[in-house]
Formats: C-alpha cells, structure tokens, sequence
C-alpha cells in the first residue's frame, strides 16, 4: 500500500523530508508546535526529521527543545527531532542555512516555527511538486485556494514590495515572504552556498538565486493563522529590507555575483586545524570565545591559548585546549610561539574578544583545497548583545563613509580575493608561516598587514568568505573607540612609505586630505571672500552626506553615529599625517606598551627543534 508521501509524489520510492524550523523566543509555544508537524506528518506516513533552529531567543527555547528531544528518544524514536541551538541570535536566514546544513533529508520544508502557516497544507506542497516537476514550491498568500487571517496593513505592504521584487529580480511568482517553502536539496544547497543576506530580504535572494540557476518555482495554497499578532512593520525595517533588495538587484543583475561565485569543498582528507589566541589573561570574552569554538561543525582541531601568565582555565570539553603562559610579550610574539607550537596544517588566529560562530571553521577551511590558497577568514562582526556604545562604534566601522572598501571586514560581503585581513579572523597554511618567518615582532598594531603582505608577495592569494563570522566585541564612542583608531591611522600612515603596495592607497588618504581640505580652507575663506561660499557649502556638503549615512531610528543613536563618522575622519585623517612624517612609530621602541618586560623569545628567534605535539591529539 502506496504512503500519503508516495501518492503525493507520484509513487516510487518516497522521499525523506527535513523540516527546518527557525524559532526565536517560542517557550511558550516551540513544544506543542513540534508535536503538532510530528503528528501530521506521522498521519500522511511521510518520513521525516523535525530541526528546530533556536536562534539565540535567550528565553528558555533551547532547553525545552532539549527537553523535547529527549521525549523522542524515551519514545524510541531518536532520529526524527534534531534540535541547533545557535549560541548568539544571528538573523532568520542565517539560521535557515545552519538548520539546513545539520538537516539529511531529500526534500527540505522551511517552516517558521511559530506555525502562522499550517502544516497540515505540505501533502498540497508535495502535490504541486509532482504535478509541476518543479524544484522549489513556495506558499503564496495570493494563490486562489489559499485561506489567510491577514491585516490590511500587511496586505498592502506585501503587495507593494511584490511590485517591487518583480521588477528588481524578475522572479516568477506572486509572493515571495510566505515562511513555508518546499525545496529539492540540491536547488536549497546551491542558493544557500551562495546568499549573503541573513536577516530581512533573505527569501528573495534565495529564491532570486535558484531561479537565476535554472531551478523551477512554483506556488502552492496556505492556510494562515495570523491571529493578534501585527508583526513589526517599521520605517527601519521597510528600509533595511529595500536596501537589501538593490542589494540583491546588484549582485543579480549587474555583477552576475551568484553564478560566478568561487566555491570550494573541504579538503579531502580534512586538515586539521590549530586555533590559537593571543590574550593577556583570563576573562569573559575569552571564555566566550572558547565556547564559539566549541560549537564548532567542523571537528579537527586544537586550541593553543596563550596568556602573559598561568591561569586556571578549565575551558570547554573536545577544543584540544592547551595553556601556554608566554611571559608580558606582544600579540605578535604571542602568535610566533603559537605558530611553533601548532600541531595542525593550518593555523587560525582568533582574538580573545572574538567569538567565532558555528560554521566558522568549516567554512574557512575549505577554501584550503586550491593549492593557491595560502590564507582565508571573514567579517569581524559586532555582537548584538554589546553596550550601546559599543554597538554605535560597530556600526561606525561599518559604515561605507569610514571603512570604504575595506567595509567587508566589519559585515557580510560577497566572496572575493583581498590582500589584507586582520588577525582577528584570519587562517593560513602552517607551512606558510613558516617559510615567511611567521609576523614580524616590530610593529603593533600593524603586525597583521605586514603578515598578509607577506603571504601575497610569497605568491599566495587570501580568500575572504562572508559566512566564516566572528563577533568582535568592540571599543564603545568615543574616547576608547577613537583611540583605537588612532593607532591604525598612525601605523596605516607609516606603512603608506614602508609597504606600499597594500598601504598607499587612496582610500586611506581621503580622511586626511579632508582634514587639510577644512583647516587650509577655513584661513582661504576669510582671506578671499569669493571662495567662502565653496567653502561652506563643500562643509554643508559633508555634513549632510554622513548624516544620511549614519541613519538609525533612534534619534540619539544617530546623532551619535554622526558625530562618530565625523570624529573617526578627523582624527584617523590626523594620525595619518603624523605617521607619514614620523621617522619611527613608538612600538619600535621594545618597551612600548609592554613595561619593558621580557617574555620567551618569538619563534622566529628560537633555537633548537621544533616542540613536538601532544600525543593526545583531538
């Protein structure tokens, strides 16, 4: 006798469906919403696995999906819940693709976990699947059998953004934002390993990416129990979301991004990995980061953490974690020894205020199967769970008008080859470092560009991967945060004469030329009255672009960021001069920043053979 599954699908053998479910702050409701897509599923005789994704909802949903999943397996049936419990909320979208990534299904049902959508209407999904022969089949709020609980307001919107979707992308279906969507795996895969948005406008880069592709979409009827809720319908929001349509409608359209994108698969067999931190001590954050790199999908690998002291340290179970004290040396020192001291291929070096997330690993590592590759690593994110300040200084960071096209670092972009990425996410071949003498110990901050330089000028190149994320905590506006900026500036500024070819670049210059762009303007001005309207309109100008830049809906946030663009440009335009004219920075000097204090000498100056690796390997 033919199952539910079967009949729906068109006989043969039935295939096993995955249904990933995003949930964010479901205590209340997660339990009896899993049971409920069990139970219908069940009913059907339709094979399935339930993965409930807890997107870092901080209420309790991930230990009742604990819970849960310990039911089933009282029950006997171990396989069919498999709850990802994500340590830090990272976007709808991200967390799809992580719940797709732990999934094994041939066909993957995306379900938003608070079942607005019945689950009741899949066995018509499967319907439309065999009838059409399409590789996706999406809900649509518009198909003529659908029953739907809807506001006005909500209908309006929707079909305003359709119009617009339409137009940008040219995807063939009559809405796009339906959390109910049925995938074949290869087509879920092949958009996954290629989106970037993770938060508002992920369900149209991922349908925009699959039928870029050739894949075929159809619409299939829901069931909507919207009930009271009104969702949350606000200027920021309609702005994010627009702003990352164009975004898509550039990567699609005009770059051609998403089927050109440079993929790769982990090396076969897997590397294994040395993840090393370079800390002064014992703290929060450094616990933090021990915790991300517990989570980690991607297995082998050890963590070398090495403080300026002994500390008790009882991190994690299954890091490989070692202690290594190194004595009051910079962080350069610090890596050179840890890079000594590595047993695996290649060398990951995290700072201890950076928490890497989930697929960190995973997804650095594998672009270490072209030969070519001698390093990778990511974007440098801010934590959400940040002071405000904190956050105000990410997003400073992260704005077009500070960070330019070095952006990539602080947010997710597209795939590419760069030429300098900072050693706060940042992984390369040992062999390498050892060939290029590991970093120079001359120079902090800095100490990073100089290592990249290196691995370039070796004839490597260096991948950065948008999806190999760490959440970088950062230093809060003003003083800490400017500070900090300063010392890049100054060190940027220096190098522009001593490594030009990664430094002496325009975009680095601009902060300064505006800087003597106002002061030599300002005395011209008054000196030649014709040339003060120029002047201050060149000044109104300014004003009026970065504060359209650093718009938040907060009216205080974004007058903080404004100042904070404004004031990164002064004095980061400053300390660059000063670096181009100075003979030699400070931390030329060995007890700069360090009290004088000696450590144990970098692994470039160390004598005798290399220290062997434990025998108890992870």
């Amino acid at each position: 006798m033919a199952t539910g599954e079967q009949k729906a699908t068109g006989g043969g053998r039935a295939p096993f469906i995955s249904v990933v479910m995003p949930s964010f702050r479901l205590a209340g409701q997660i339990a009896a919403n899993i049971r409920r897509v069990d139970s219908t599923l069940s009913e059907q005789e339709i094979g399935h696995e339930i993965v409930p994704v807890d997107d870092g909802s901080g209420d309790g949903t991930d230990a009742i999906l604990r819970d849960v999943a310990e039911g089933f397996a009282a029950e006997g049936r171990a396989g069919i819940l498999n709850p990802v419990i994500l340590p830090g909320n990272v976007g709808k979208g991200e967390a799809l693709r992580v719940g797709v990534g732990a999934s094994r299904g041939d066909l993957v049902l995306l379900l938003d976990g608070d079942l607005d959508l019945a689950p009741e209407m899949l066995p018509a999904f499967l319907r439309t699947m065999r009838e059409t022969g399409a590789d996706i089949v999406i809900g649509s709020k518009r198909h003529p059998d659908s029953k739907i609980d809807y506001p006005l307001s909500r209908r309006v919107a929707s079909r305003v953004y359709y119009g617009i979707v339409r137009l940008l992308t040219g995807l063939p279906v009559t809405d796009t934002q339906v959390g109910m969507k049925l995938f074949r795996r290869e087509a879920i895969k092949w958009a996954f390993d290629r989106m970037l948005v993770k938060r508002f406008a992920f369900d149209v880069e991922l349908l925009a990416i699959a039928h870029d592709a050739g894949y075929r979409i159809a619409e299939a009827p829901i069931r909507m129990e919207y009930g009271s809720k009104r969702g949350s319908l606000t200027l920021e929001n309609v702005r994010q979301v627009l702003t990352d349509t164009l975004a898509i409608f550039y990567r699609l359209r005009l770059m051609r991004y998403y089927r050109h994108v440079r993929l790769s698969g982990i090396p076969d067999p897997p590397p294994k990995v040395s993840v090393v931190i370079a800390c002064p001590g014992d703290s929060t954050y450094l616990r933090e980061a021990l915790a991300g790199i517990a989570a980690q999908k991607f297995r082998a690998f050890e963590t070398i953490v090495l403080p300026d002291g002994q500390i008790d340290l009882d991190g994690p179970e299954g890091i490989g974690l070692r202690v290594l004290p190194t004595g009051k040396v910079r962080p350069a020192e610090k890596r050179n020894i840890g890079i000594r001291e590595a047993c695996g291929d290649i060398v990951a070096f995290l700072d201890d205020d950076a928490a890497p997330e989930p697929q960190w690993l995973a997804q650095a590592v594998r672009h270490f199967s072209e030969a070519g590759v001698g390093a990778s690593g990511g974007p440098a994110v801010t934590p959400p769970g940040d002071s405000r300040l904190a956050r105000l200084g990410g997003d400073v960071y992260a704005s077009p008008l500070v960070s330019g096209p070095a952006r990539f670092r602080y947010t997710q972009d597209r795939i590419r080859v760069v030429d300098d990425l900072p050693s706060c996410n940042l992984l390369v071949r040992k062999g390498l470092l050892e060939r290029i003498g590991g970093y120079s110990t001359r120079y902090w901050p800095g100490e990073d560009t100089i290592l990249c330089l290196d691995i370039v000028n070796a004839g490597y190149q260096i991948v950065y991967d948008p999806f190999a994320v760490v959440r970088h905590h950062r230093r809060p506006l003003f003083g800490p945060h400017l500070r900090q900026v300063g010392r890049y500036a100054l060190h940027r500024g220096f190098f522009a004469r001593r490594f030009p070819k990664t430094s002496l670049r325009v975009s680095y210059m601009v902060p300064s030329l505006f800087v003597v762009g106002v002061v030599a303007g300002l005395p011209a001005s008054c000196l030649a009255p014709a040339l003060r309207p120029a002047y201050l309109g060149a000044l109104a100008a300014y004003a009026a672009l970065t504060f359209a830049a650093a718009f938040h809906r907060n009216p205080c946030d974004w007058l903080a960021v404004w100042a904070g663009i404004s004031a990164t440009h002064f004095w980061y335009g400053i300390r660059f001069i000063q670096g181009l004219l100075f003979g030699r920075m400070p931390s030329e000097v060995r007890a700069f920043d360090h009290g004088g204090e000696q450590g144990p000498p970098p692994a470039g100056d160390a004598e005798g053979p290399e220290s062997e690796c434990p025998k108890s390997r992870p």
